[in-house]
């Protein structure tokens, strides 16, 4: 996987799970780390979800084309339908894929036990301006196949209600998944090419073990040392008692001040940025802001003591 997308991945899920861990306590140390790793998983999952979809949206309707070919008084259209959808080259490609293939017999993940749904989003998919633009383009080329499955995954399938539902009904883990998951999703669609011919590469679950210690050891110091985070938050928190701090914006700083700890080759103003974006998407309306303050007045009083001395 791209490293950036990766890396912004991990910090979410170790927001998320330590959040849990420090709310609930009921968890030691070593169970909430396999709960984490538990949830990359699931992310993974999802990824192949969405490469499936894909799949069987394309399959849902080639069963549609074919029942109007054959109904006794087929229209011309229905007799001699445009195939461009049906016969997407990408489609193709990612169905033949090897990594697909092989994680499909690992762990079949499908979308065949929910046929209505396949059916309703097919038909709003043929219904859509994409589609129609799509179907009635000069360009029938191998990228342009590519490109109309890039702009249903940011238009349709990405923003579909019915869709988000769904995935929240199927899996916890995948509540705030969707938007991250689709841009790995549009990258595996862009590193595909029509001259490698069959031999593709999908995303692996983590860049390579460098990915996933950094997983580890950024939630396990997080755990172990929470409590001397949470105490140092506290002293920065002008005017405000720490249980009127929404518990969400503690754990993101806990979570920064671990990062800040432990990865010395990761600039301060990166971790500072990340985090102050995931209290924007996590928390509350003020929180990017609140997170912001706290965190530079951490990280300026942490040079001052020569504590932090990356820049």
């Amino acid at each position: 996987m791209n490293i950036l997308l990766i890396i912004i991945l991990i910090r979410s899920k170790v927001v998320q799970i330590a959040y849990s861990y420090f709310l609930t306590k009921d968890k030691t140390v070593m169970e909430a780390e396999k709960e984490l790793f538990f949830s990359f998983e699931k992310s993974y999952e999802l990824y192949h979800l969405l490469l499936t979809l894909m799949v069987e949206l394309t399959d849902t309707q080639a069963a549609r084309v074919e029942a109007a070919r054959m109904k006794f008084l087929a229209t011309p259209e229905e007799k001699n339908p445009n195939m461009r959808f049906v016969n997407n080259r990408f489609i193709e490609q990612l169905r033949n894929c090897d990594d697909y293939k092989d994680y499909h017999e690992k762990k079949p993940v499908t979308w065949t036990n929910e046929p209505k749904f396949l059916r309703d989003f097919s038909e709003r998919i043929v219904k859509s301006e994409l589609y129609k633009e799509y179907m009635d383009s000069s360009d029938d080329s191998y990228e342009n196949d590519c490109e109309f499955w890039k702009k249903a995954l940011r238009a349709l399938i990405c923003t579909d209600e019915e869709l988000t539902e769904l995935l929240e009904q199927k899996s916890l883990y995948w509540n705030d998944d969707l938007e991250i998951i689709t841009t790995f999703v549009l990258k595996t669609i862009k590193q595909f090419s029509e001259e490698n011919g069959g031999p593709q590469s999908l995303l692996p679950m983590f860049k390579d073990d460098d990915d996933a210690e950094f997983a580890k050891e950024l939630f396990r110091n997080t755990l172990i040392h929470g409590g001397e985070y949470r105490n140092y938050i506290e002293n920065f928190i002008k005017n405000w008692e720490i249980e009127r701090v929404a518990f969400m914006d503690i754990v993101i700083m806990m979570v920064a001040l671990s990062e800040f700890h432990r990865f010395p080759s990761i600039p301060t103003r990166v971790t500072l940025n990340e985090y102050i974006e995931l209290a924007k998407a996590y928390s509350t309306s003020k929180s990017g802001q609140f997170v912001n303050g706290v965190l530079n007045a951490i990280a300026d009083n942490l040079k001052k003591e020569g504590v932090l001395t990356k820049e």
